[in-house]
């Protein structure tokens, strides 16, 4: 089964991934110890980086960010052409840059203001390059998130292949918790799922009430983003077209966009 394939599975998994993001209890499944909070000194398991090292490929092409080096899976990699269940971790989302977050990346990298000298929540971070863009810009203190303790590690990798520092990565379901006070929340590809859309909605709107968080989503126009009513209280940022190889692996999506969250003072108080 081609990577295609992968994709596909993908994309028809992410109901369960939504699951999981809608619990406390993190991605389901996952073959490797979860870790809660990895700071910037630990070390990476040998086993799982020489895995991750033979599978993946570094890449800085077909996509909207060619300064940033990252290990995803490509046509050149083994597990393209494997069968998905062959892969022995849990489900690799964070191996394949998504639209949304490609164009979040992208954005902060051409308008370092967005981010210098401010702290940085990079929700579902997946491969890290929004993260990974937020420190090249400048950011005082930048927190990647993701559920998946794998895709923490490959962050870590990623971290080595652009020269930066690794940063701090808190591998569990922060939303419906008390995040803490973050002067920026950056959030791609998350609106897959209607109760997952809501759930965000209520906790984005939360963080702005409590701490006057401001918070940008990319999204390449998916119809679970753009039928949701969050949609009624974003403003348009910037529209990027999508490299043609991007293209190709999301149906022919071509574009991708950042909004500004921006809640009414009425929507706020409900909240």
């Amino acid at each position: 089964m081609a990577f295609r394939g992968w994709r596909r599975l993908l994309l028809g998994r992410q109901n369960t991934l939504a699951r999981a993001w809608r619990s406390r209890r993190g991605a389901p499944s996952l073959r490797w110890k979860r870790c809660r909070h990895w700071s910037a000194g630990r070390t990476l398991d040998p086993e799982v980086r020489a895995f991750l090292e033979e599978n993946t490929e570094v890449t800085s092409s077909g996509h909207l960010t060619p300064e940033i080096r990252l290990r995803l899976l490509t046509p050149r990699c083994r597990f393209w052409r494997e069968k998905p269940d062959l892969w022995p971790y849990g489900d690799p989302f964070w191996a394949i840059y998504w639209p949304g977050g490609q164009a979040l990346s992208r954005y902060i990298l051409d308008n370092p203001r967005v981010v210098k000298g401010r702290s940085v929540l990079d929700l579902g971070s997946g491969c890290g390059a929004t993260a990974i863009a937020a420190v090249m810009s400048g950011a005082s203190q930048v927190l990647a998130n993701d559920i998946d303790p794998i895709a923490g590690m490959a962050m870590r990798l990623n971290c080595e292949l652009n020269h930066l520092d690794p940063f701090p990565i808190a591998i569990k379901n922060i939303i419906n918790s008390d995040a803490g006070k973050w002067d920026l929340i950056v959030l791609g590809d998350m609106f897959y799922d209607e109760q997952l859309a809501d759930g965000l909605h209520r906790w984005l709107r939360k963080c702005i009430r409590m701490h006057q968080t401001e918070v940008l989503i990319g999204d390449p126009g998916r119809y679970q983003f753009l039928s949701h009513s969050i949609h009624n209280q974003l403003h348009k940022v910037i529209e990027y077209s999508l490299p043609e190889y991007t293209r190709q692996e999301n149906h022919g999506l071509t574009s991708s966009i950042v909004w500004s969250y921006q809640p009414s003072s009425n929507s706020l108080e409900s909240c």
